[in-house]
């Protein structure tokens, strides 16, 4: 319990922000991608890893890969992406692990705990103290990862954008908080939403009971089961229909065993939703997240853009919400190290893959009729997020969520044309055939 409590949102240090907005990616009107990297080699099986006081791997189990994404990160919404079925996706072998010195880097990279918060968009959720005696712990690392992918995603938009994100801190009594950061009606984002949030508590019997489900081993004392979650999640949703709408959300998860050994797992992706097919666009957005899945494992991102289209896939209308991305969860293996250092290649990659598109776009016009084809996607958007996003569903049914950050993914406009159907041969019918049939971009 007393690693828990290192999770307490006490904000005992404010900390001023940098005033130097991030460059954001390349300004030009065309994007830079580079030449197309060739997946082999075996598949990838992940295996969970207990751990005694926090230290190397222990035990293993069968892997178990799980559904789940939330598109906001609430307390309820943490815990919901990793509370899903097993079974509609495949398993597969690890051959390959994290470079050594791909792991050196990244933490020569990481660097002093202040000095890090001082360029955040508020102070983070655990108190910075608690954060300099515990820099070495994965929760402590993840934190700041995702305090920094926020931070750099948000100066980025608003430098593209000339607007300003609205950061909201907010706390769970139950245990921690988070820091939502929104931007409306801006010049070029109708709706932007960055949110991170690291909560703790116990685990409800539901949820253990659902993780039990998918082959998790889980030994609570007293039927309690003292859990960590956090992560970072993202929904923009552009003013011009030519700008694509992007979702990401990367998050750790961690569970105390009434031993003292830990169980712990990331999981998250990047997907991306247009409203007309682009196909340089498709490439550079796919090919940057292949780069980065491709420094640690050549089958990560052909194994994952598969998840990715399997899981946003709005079963009632037989279509992929987007055109994918990358999505996983239940990453434990190699070890805890490479899968963290795999995350954070992920991580880093939001600004590059999604910020040149924008600005490629920023000054194309449109009519009414690609705005109102705009809307009817959102109307679809919607429709996935609220009927099948398990960690929205989650997060809605939980008491104590925040209802203001799980609704945060949603688009502040949409419409439904009853019986809406685009004519044939027009680009919202290649839209529609292409959500109809995922294509291999890369």
């Amino acid at each position: 319990m007393a690693s828990i409590a290192r999770c307490s949102v006490k904000r005992r240090c404010l900390l001023s922000r940098l005033k130097t907005p991030l460059v954001a990616g390349d300004s030009s009107h065309s994007l830079a991608v580079t030449p197309r990297w060739l997946s082999r080699g075996a598949g990838v099986r992940f295996m969970s890893h207990g751990t005694a006081g926090g230290s190397s791997a222990g035990g293993t189990r069968r892997g178990a890969l799980a559904l789940g994404g939330a598109a906001a990160l609430t307390a309820a919404a943490a815990a919901a992406g990793f509370l899903a079925n097993v079974h509609h996706f495949q398993r597969a072998e690890m051959a390959t692990s994290v470079l050594p010195a791909l792991v050196k880097e990244d933490k020569e990279q990481e660097g002093d705990i202040v000095e890090r918060c001082r360029g955040f968009m508020s102070p983070p959720v655990t108190d910075i103290s608690v954060l300099q005696a515990t820099k070495g712990e994965m929760r402590t690392r993840m934190e700041m990862l995702i305090m920094e992918t926020q931070a750099d995603f948000c100066r980025a938009l608003q430098e593209a954008d000339g607007g300003t994100f609205k950061a909201d801190r907010w706390e769970r009594k139950e245990g921690g908080g988070g820091i939502s950061c929104v931007m409306q009606d801006g010049k070029v984002f109708e709706k932007a939403g960055v949110n991170v949030s690291v909560v703790f508590g116990h685990l409800t019997e539901e949820a253990a009971k659902q993780m039990r489900s998918r082959g998790k081993v889980l030994k609570g004392k007293d039927g309690k089961l003292p859990f960590c979650a956090m992560g970072v999640s993202s929904v923009i949703h552009p003013k011009n229909p030519h700008i694509p709408t992007v979702h990401f959300n990367y998050r750790y998860f961690e569970i105390e065993e009434e031993d003292g050994n830990k169980q712990w797992w990331f999981g998250g992706g990047t997907d991306l939703t247009p409203v007309y097919v682009n196909k340089d666009d498709a490439f550079h957005f796919h090919n940057t997240l292949k780069e980065a899945c491709d420094k640690h494992h050549s089958q990560y991102y052909p194994d994952f853009k598969k998840w990715c289209d399997r899981y946003f896939y709005i079963r009632h209308r037989g279509e992929t919400r987007g055109i994918g991305g990358i999505f996983f969860d239940d990453l434990d293996s190699p070890n805890q190290e490479e899968a963290f250092s795999f995350v954070k290649s992920c991580a880093r990659t939001v600004v590059p893959c999604y910020l040149p598109i924008v600005n490629k776009h920023l000054n194309d016009s449109f009519t009414d009729e690609e705005k109102d084809w705009q809307q009817v996607r959102r109307g679809r958007y919607v429709e996935f997020n609220l009927v099948y996003d398990r960690g929205v569903k989650f997060g809605l049914a939980t008491p104590g969520s925040r209802i203001e950050s799980i609704l945060m993914s949603l688009p502040l406009t949409a419409r439904w044309e009853y019986m809406h159907e685009p004519a044939k041969g027009t680009r919202e019918a290649e839209m529609l055939e292409v959500l109809k049939n995922p294509s291999d971009w890369v």
